[in-house]
């Protein structure tokens, strides 16, 4: 308890100090913007000067002092448009100087600018005689969306960590669930081979044979459940199987022991048809479906199971008359820990979708549903 608590206080001790650093660095990524747009003004505001002093002596049939022009040639990043009294353009800087020349994007340009910063006036005599506009450099353009560029990484550095501690949770859990399985086909073991014994003790009494023949039937199952638990966490052997005879027994076996009230029927091919495939893990995902079809139905309505050969391809159907599942939940009932029922894990899809897609290559989803009219599962499995 004390380990998971001092856990849970580093991981948020971690995830406030990460907001503190992260807002600190945006906040002085702002002012940062803020200082070299000011100064950027300063600029502007000291070449609008330099302007005006040019006028002036320009007007008193002066000398132009080196300092003036200096200042005016020393911009070589701002965009800026200079009007005259009128509104006219006399004259721009950093401007592609062939598109200046067109009215309408000089209109637009200006009212840009005047979006991105306040225009400088030049005054004279206390006379309006230019109007300065100006942009952000690029420089300063690339500043701007340095914040949102940093977001962006550190929410994909945020999404990398998260899916690394889901997928290492999910690796913990798959190892406790498989040493579970192991745990609980290694403690089967032991009453089943009693009961294998038992069985040898009551045909040696003369009991009815059929009794026996039920009874060796059960253990057998026990036998393939055993199989199937040591089977998961490990890659199963594949091997050439006559799927339709492999779909038949386990139809016999489900059908002997389901509600009389369950009218099953199943449609298989005459001949053989062969794929790779574990015996006990495909029989084991016919079980889910069939169980999981009779759920949906309250133990009354009608079941089929179809098996058609499709070119490479080999599907099996398993159709029920049940409540029917939301289109939106066509791809969620296969997630773990996803069930409609009230007891159950919502492992039995899940394992089925394992055991087809992982393990044998195949496609298992649904192929329609209907609200209150039933619904049909695929399997698909390529043909050897």
């Amino acid at each position: 308890m004390t380990l998971t608590a001092n856990k849970n206080i580093l991981r948020w001790t971690i995830i406030i100090v990460s907001f503190i650093i992260i807002s600190l660095i945006l906040w002085n990524t702002y002012i940062f913007f803020q200082n070299f747009k000011q100064e950027e003004r300063i600029k502007m505001q000291n070449w609008s000067k330099a302007q005006k002093e040019i006028t002036k002596t320009t007007n008193l049939d002066g000398d132009i002092g080196e300092l003036p022009l200096e200042i005016l040639r020393s911009n070589s990043s701002t965009p800026m448009i200079l009007l005259d009294a009128k509104g006219n353009v006399t004259s721009s800087n950093n401007i592609d100087e062939e598109k200046i020349q067109d009215p309408e994007y000089a209109k637009k340009l200006i009212e840009q600018f005047k979006k991105e910063n306040q225009p400088i006036e030049i005054k004279y005599k206390d006379k309006i005689f230019s109007t300065l506009y100006y942009g952000n450099s690029p420089l300063l353009n690339k500043l701007k969306y340095y914040p949102m560029a940093l977001l962006l990484i550190i929410f994909l550095f945020i999404a990398v960590a998260y899916f690394f501690y889901r997928s290492a949770k999910n690796a913990e859990q798959n190892k406790l669930w498989t040493g579970m399985a192991k745990e609980t086909a290694h403690q089967i073991g032991t009453p089943l081979s009693s009961l294998v014994g038992w069985t040898e003790i009551l045909r040696s009494e003369n009991v009815n044979p059929d009794y026996i023949k039920e009874i060796e039937k059960d253990v057998n199952r026990l036998q393939t459940i055993t199989e199937r638990f040591s089977k998961i966490g490990s890659v199963p052997t594949l091997k050439k199987t006559d799927i339709v005879q492999e779909t038949l027994d386990s139809y016999d076996y489900l059908k002997a022991r389901s509600s009389k009230l369950i009218d099953f029927e199943i449609t298989t091919p005459h001949a053989n048809i062969f794929v790779n495939l574990n015996a006990q893990l495909y029989s084991w995902t016919i079980e889910n479906l069939v169980k999981n079809a009779i759920d949906a139905m309250k133990g009354k309505g009608e079941l089929k199971i179809a098996i058609v050969e499709d070119g490479k391809y080999v599907k099996v159907t398993i159709s029920d008359s049940g409540k029917g599942i939301p289109k939106h939940q066509f791809n969620k009932i296969f997630e773990p820990g996803f069930t409609s029922k009230k007891r159950g894990w919502g492992l039995g899809l899940s394992l089925s979708k394992r055991i087809i897609e992982d393990y044998h290559k195949g496609k298992i989803k649904v192929l329609q549903s209907e609200i209150g009219k039933g619904t049909t599962m695929l399997i698909s499995l390529k043909l050897v």
